[in-house]
């Protein structure tokens, strides 16, 4: 993640509470340490408190890092830039702003993402975190091929759920990974090859 994300979770002026302490500490071990040796008495001691004041906050590990990667959302604003897709007056229109705004959003999560990656086949707590923003996410591409379907523009040979599945693999954080960090792609060039390749492969001529 770019470094202007490691200062906001540093000196963020949302730091109000002992509970935006932890989630902080918990976004920042996430990044600095890709996950592996993010105890909870790791997260107790960056936040500067006890095992047992974090466990006042957060009775286990996996409802913490649940929290944690919901907690980036709010830093980040997430439901103000929600709203061009959410208000769109069409599939397409609402197809190609959660594009925009996933495939836009990606870079700010991809620390946090990578670090829970990495660890999720061996950490049990890991993966419910991981699911639980990967929920999220699906949840997005099914309201954008829900719209698709009302205005009859859903391409014929796909069902509903089937047309999610594609649009949820097509912008995986792995894909955007390997394009722009592997293959080079600018983020630019991503959005746009992303919006062509799903319009081609969901909506209908």
């Amino acid at each position: 993640m770019c470094r202007n994300n490691e200062q906001l979770y540093i000196m963020s002026s949302k730091i109000n509470s002992t509970r935006d302490r932890i989630l902080l500490a918990t976004l920042n071990l996430l990044e600095a340490g890709g996950g592996s040796a993010v105890r909870m008495s790791d997260i107790a001691k960056a936040a500067k408190i006890s095992r047992q004041a974090l466990y006042l906050h957060f009775p286990n590990r996996a409802e913490l890092l649940v929290a944690t990667t919901r907690y980036l959302d709010e830093l980040h604003e997430i439901e103000g830039k929600l709203i061009e897709s959410r208000a769109a007056n069409s599939g397409i229109e609402r197809l190609s702003a959660w594009i925009n705004f996933w495939g836009g959003y990606i870079p700010t999560v991809y620390g946090v993402s990578k670090a829970l990656l990495a660890i999720k086949d061996s950490d049990e707590e890991a993966m419910l975190a991981w699911n639980d923003r990967m929920h999220a996410v699906r949840h997005g591409c099914a309201a954008a091929v829900s719209a698709l379907k009302d205005d009859g523009k859903l391409v014929v040979g796909l069902s509903e759920a089937e047309a999610t599945d594609f649009l949820w693999t097509l912008l995986s954080v792995r894909n955007w990974e390997m394009l722009r960090k592997d293959c080079g792609w600018t983020q630019d060039r991503y959005i746009e090859v992303m919006r062509s390749t799903a319009a081609a492969a969901l909506v209908s001529s």
